[in-house]
């Protein structure tokens, strides 16, 4: 299964980011092998508006089934709802320790936002 882990660095060391449209990377990580290729996610750093959508697509366009995050807005919640991925929160920590929390099955998945939008 390939998920993506929001992330402030490269690798399965950094933290997980709390937040996934303005997320500054994502982790896609095969957890067959484990594989992780880092997606920087900086055209929506610092955008007015719209960086869940984007954020939303360019995670659908990776081709992940699930998303393991800090929160979620709407509008992203909309773009992954509908793309048939599966939205999980973690607390914080390490995208490894999220990573073997995900696959212990001890992450809540969500069914709505718990963010509003524009949340910076």
């Amino acid at each position: 299964m390939k998920i993506v882990i929001t992330a402030d660095g490269t690798d399965l060391d950094a933290q997980v980011d709390p937040r996934f449209g303005r997320a500054r990377y994502f982790l896609l990580v095969d957890t067959e092998d484990e594989s992780v290729t880092a997606h920087d996610n900086k055209q929506n750093l610092n955008a007015a508006q719209g960086a869940g959508i984007q954020a939303g697509q360019n995670v659908a366009g990776l081709g992940a089934e699930a998303v393991v995050t800090g929160n979620v807005g709407p509008r992203a919640f909309g773009v992954l709802q509908s793309a048939g991925i599966k939205i999980y929160l973690a607390g914080g920590g390490t995208a490894r320790e999220a990573l073997e929390q995900f696959k212990a099955g001890s992450l809540q998945e969500v069914g709505a936002a718990n963010k509003p939008g524009h949340w910076m």
